[in-house]
């Protein structure tokens, strides 16, 4: 059984391809160039799988940010919540623990029991907490994100609660002399320091992280202050795809 899952973020789209429950092809591209390149709209979005190399495919599952945006043709679509608790739950294996998911725009958090969501939260309001702050802090710091995410031993503190406020401030810190790796590390600190008021209610052993945020290792260094466990799931990015497909197989007789 082929089972197709997209998930269709704010930015960039992520595609996977299940075939038996196994993770066949993975492709990832802008959300303005999917739209652009392999939609066409006839009352609703038409994805042409054909030309995005799917085949002989058996059900479509899709997710993602906009509701309006997510309606695809020959599509089921979930929320995204219920994606990113499957993928978790396909990539770690594990059925109890509190799922931190850090995307571009937005934060979820989510308490899982049984391999089901019992409690969440959202942070969807403000991007300092989200994948966006970190890119527009690396634009301030002229470096990549690889690089910012190497450093998080003695941050310089940011104490800017707002995302465009914290770019003048960062900008004053270099203009002190701060040396660059503690204004990396101070701007990964910053960004764990916003997460931990909306994980304050989550408690529990086991944390997994998913979303583009969970490959800053630094973030994860300091969350592990406050779990016994933390794990990164192995595809963080195509986590809600790959929840996607592992929702179609799980429920292919309904």
């Amino acid at each position: 059984m082929r089972i197709v899952g997209i998930d269709l973020g704010s930015r960039e789209v992520k595609i996977v391809l299940t075939e038996d429950d196994r993770i066949i092809l993975k492709k990832k591209m802008s959300t303005v160039s999917f739209y652009r390149d392999f939609c066409r709209y006839e009352g609703r979005i038409v994805v042409d799988l054909d030309k995005l190399g799917l085949h002989n495919i058996n059900r479509a599952i899709s997710t993602g940010y906009g509701r309006n945006n997510t309606d695809l043709s020959r599509f089921e679509a979930i929320n995204e919540i219920k994606a990113h608790v499957y993928g978790s739950v396909f990539q770690s294996r594990e059925r109890d623990f509190i799922l931190l998911d850090i995307g571009g725009q937005d934060v979820k958090v989510v308490r899982v029991e049984k391999g089901l969501a019992t409690d969440l939260d959202l942070n969807d309001k403000c991007a300092a907490s989200c994948g966006r702050y970190l890119e527009n802090m690396t634009n301030v710091l002229e470096v990549d994100l690889e690089e910012l995410a190497r450093h998080h031993a003695e941050p310089v503190e940011l104490n800017s609660t707002c995302a465009v406020f914290s770019e003048s401030e960062l900008i004053g810190k270099i203009a002190e002399g701060i040396p660059l790796k503690r204004l990396c590390a101070g701007v990964n600190y910053s960004m764990y320091r916003r997460l931990r008021p909306l994980l304050t209610k989550f408690k529990g052993r086991k944390l997994i992280v998913s979303g583009g945020v969970a490959q800053n290792r630094s973030i994860v260094e300091y969350l592990r202050e406050d779990y016994d466990q933390v794990e990164v799931v192995e595809d963080p990015q195509f986590n809600g795809a790959i929840g996607c497909c592992y929702y179609g197989y799980k429920f292919r007789e309904r």
